[in-house]
């Protein structure tokens, strides 16, 4: 038996003390050298980042690098453009030739793992191997080690004297909630941040320590993104349309193939949000033009919530028949906040022999063809859930006696006094086909419903 869906309510470590002589935030660190923003000005370029991720769990795929994805984002907030992400493994020889290429090619290089204790903990070695100079053990990192073992009623092992180790350029960063300190380094120009590649530790090391301190030294400068969302148009359709726009570099603008469409991303730099925001407005209001009614959302706006949100608007329901696409339709349309009082409910069909609970023959249902069984199928959505607005999805199976090819399938909307079916065809594997059906209905969707909210 199929699934009935209906709308209904939701309802919605002790730390070790940070090793006492380590910077927080400026007070500990010399005299600062020349800001990054003008060592970069003085050559006449850019400021360039670039981030090396340390690790062979990472080339082996057992692990994501989530570190990378969060410090380019957050060395976008500070404008600082990120040329190159590298992932290394646990190798020295490897390790120095990466750190070695960006300093000759970055004004700061941040590297993420490779601060334990262990054997093939390496970043310290090969940071010191490149710059030229010797590892030693600081007597006031030692003696916090020492005191973070002690508290725990525990002696260091051997291995992590490892870690109260520095070389003459480097101050350490403390690292309050793990046993690994940072590593600050400044020399013939460039700086060179090392942090632990625990994600937790890395990222309060980043926001308390780090972040601040390269604001400082940026002059100031932000990036902004905006996004706007378009679906119905393909990829290559999308940037013909925008293809003068696509060739500005202040802001740019680029697209993106996504599964709820194809983004558009427009990024400034500037010396303040305002200003930033001022190069993308009048962008996005020539990209608004261009492209007019496929536009569904902006930045954080996303589809399923979008036509949930004119269904609102217009006082509406949505019910649903899935023959074809398995509850992803009910599953997408009932959960977001908007969805109560704009979802009415949904009927899961296992396939079409329980057709006949909503009273279809079989055998004459094959008569009137796949487009017209979606068509009576989304009225019949209509009728069982008592909504304004009936929507179905039809494939596989159901379409074996229409002569269709592999991959076809149909969605039908009823809305108003009107009734539509659009068709496609994914010669691909069954999830794709049920993912495009998705999409196929949720554009059917937007475009049945915009100009009617637009009135109210």
């Amino acid at each position: 038996m199929g699934r009935r869906v209906e709308a209904r309510r939701r309802r919605r470590s002790g730390s070790a003390r940070p090793p006492r002589g380590a910077f927080a935030g400026n007070a500990h660190l010399r005299e600062p050298p020349p800001g990054l923003a003008e060592l970069a000005q003085a050559e006449g370029r850019l400021v360039k980042a670039e981030i090396i991720a340390v690790g062979t769990e990472l080339l082996l795929g057992q692990i994501v690098d989530t570190n990378s994805a969060y410090l380019a984002r957050e060395l976008a907030e500070l404008g600082i453009d990120l040329y190159w992400v590298t992932h290394v493994g646990d190798n020295l020889d490897r390790l120095n030739e990466a750190i070695s290429r960006a300093l000759g090619r970055s004004d700061l290089v941040i590297l993420s793992g490779g601060l334990g204790p262990t054997e093939d903990d390496l970043t310290r070695d090969a940071i010191a191997r490149v710059l030229g100079e010797s590892l030693y053990v600081d007597p006031e990192l030692e003696a916090a080690q020492r005191a973070f073992w002690a508290a725990r009623g525990l002696e260091m092992p051997p291995r992590n004297l490892t870690q109260a180790m520095l070389i003459p350029s480097a101050r350490p960063i403390p690292n309050p909630i793990g046993t690994a300190p940072g590593w600050w380094v400044e020399k013939d120009g460039r700086i060179i941040v090392a942090m632990p590649g625990v994600p937790r530790e890395l990222t309060r090391m980043w926001e308390h320590e780090v972040k601040p301190r390269l604001r400082s030294l940026t002059g100031g400068a932000v990036i902004l993104s905006r996004t706007l969302k378009v679906i119905g148009r393909g990829e290559s359709a999308v940037e013909e349309v925008i293809r003068p726009l696509v060739r500005s570099t202040n802001p740019t603008v680029a697209t993106y193939a996504k599964p709820d469409g194809i983004h558009i991303r427009i990024t400034a730099k500037a010396e303040s949000p305002e200003a930033a925001r001022a190069l993308i407005d009048p962008v996005e209001a020539q990209l608004r033009a261009l492209l007019g009614p496929d536009i569904y959302g902006a930045d954080d706006d996303t589809l399923e919530g979008t036509i949930l949100g004119l269904l609102r608007r217009l006082g509406w329901r949505l019910g649903l028949i899935e023959l074809l696409t398995g509850g992803l339709l009910a599953a997408a349309l009932s959960e977001p906040a908007e969805a109560q009082g704009a979802f009415a409910g949904a009927l899961v069909l296992a396939g079409p022999a329980e057709l006949t609970r909503l009273g279809f023959d079989p055998e004459v249902f094959r008569e009137d063809g796949p487009g017209n069984l979606a068509l009576k199928l989304a009225a019949a959505a209509r009728a069982e859930f008592g909504a304004e607005v009936g929507l179905a999805t039809v494939g596989e199976e159901t379409l074996g006696g229409w002569g269709e090819p592999p991959g076809a399938a149909f969605v039908g909307l009823a809305v108003g006094g009107e009734a539509v079916y659009q068709r496609l065809v994914v010669p691909m594997s069954r999830p794709e086909v049920r993912r495009r059906a998705v999409l196929t209905a949720f554009h059917l969707l937007w475009r049945g419903l915009r100009g009617r909210a637009g009135s109210h």
